[in-house]
């Protein structure tokens, strides 16, 4: 971008894990980054803070206006009832979609999740179906990026699989031959890095991204793999579906809105192929994973280590 004034992304979530980071990574770019956030957030150079909300349209009106593209991070993961999920998912989406409009931000790019390509499992995977579905008939320059699970160092998703890995064991979904895929957070936002400029065979496309492991792992290989980032022999253990409800209840009594085990996710889990469609892969000019994932592991765990999570 040397020569050229910066070009202007407004970012939703940039408070969060992969926003964060994608903040970071723009900034570093040449990007000049507006973000949206809840909370007072410290000045930076590159970064205009909006302060606002998905449900404070003056806010995201605001975001949007002067940016040449759209980042849409935000969603709600985790939710205690359908209305947190369709509040967050759906009617945000709609609304960031509806705010790039009026805007005329043209460029618009979606982080979806690899939970979109089963709906009928999940309501946060009904959600994610139709937040794509939003940004496919808003008539904007769109482009779809699903990733698979995201892990990397500041993750609090994967942290009590490291917790459990260091007891020795890893429990998994009743198929412990089940496949999922992976990304390293750092790879993900190189990937979206890529999608932001304006590109004639990137629009009105949804492509999914990962680690570059053939097929995938296995549930347990992956558990495995999480316990040699901390160099522990761990006990892969396959825990049934009927069993998996009750604890999702006793999470739920126990953490609350903070529990990480839900009854949402319960059909999710145990769903034997999370790996992505290779033939939805981003070209390999544009975009390869860098980072390995059993080294990405094993700085993960040491950045929890340094930062007291476990």
């Amino acid at each position: 971008m040397t020569g050229a004034a910066p070009k202007t992304v407004a970012i939703t979530g940039a408070t969060g894990f992969v926003g964060g980071r994608m903040l970071d990574l723009m900034v570093r770019e040449g990007y000049h980054a507006r973000a949206l956030t809840r909370r007072k957030q410290d000045d930076r150079p590159g970064v205009e803070w909006v302060s606002g909300a998905l449900d404070d349209r003056g806010s995201l009106a605001r975001l949007c206006t002067g940016a040449d593209m759209v980042l849409h991070i935000a969603g709600v993961v985790n939710a205690p009832d359908r209305a947190g999920f369709e509040s967050g998912n759906v009617s945000g989406t709609l609304a960031v979609v509806e705010a790039a409009k009026q805007a005329g931000a043209r460029r618009f790019i979606h982080v979806s999740s690899l939970a979109a390509t089963q709906p009928q499992l999940s309501i946060y995977g009904e959600t994610k179906a139709k937040a794509e579905k939003i940004v496919s008939i808003s008539g904007l320059d769109w482009t779809i990026l699903r990733p698979p699970a995201v892990y990397g160092p500041g993750d609090g998703e994967f942290l009590d699989l490291f917790k459990m890995a260091r007891l020795g064991f890893v429990t998994l979904p009743p198929d412990a031959d089940g496949r999922l895929s992976v990304i390293h957070v750092e790879d993900l936002c190189r990937a979206l890095l890529a999608l932001l400029p304006q590109q004639d065979d990137l629009t009105a496309r949804i492509f999914e991204v990962d680690d570059g492991q053939p097929g995938g792992w296995t549930q347990a290989g992956f558990a495995k793999a999480i316990g040699g980032a901390i160099d522990k022999r761990i006990a892969a253990i396959g825990i049934p579906k009927s069993l998996l409800r009750i604890a999702a209840g006793a999470d739920r009594l126990v953490r609350r809105d903070k529990a990480k085990l839900t009854a949402d996710r319960v059909s999710y889990f145990c769903h034997d192929d999370w790996t992505i469609d290779p033939q939805k892969r981003l070209p390999t000019q544009l975009w390869q994973p860098r980072i390995d994932t059993r080294q990405g592991l094993k700085d993960t765990a040491i950045w929890y280590r340094q930062n007291d999570w476990m």
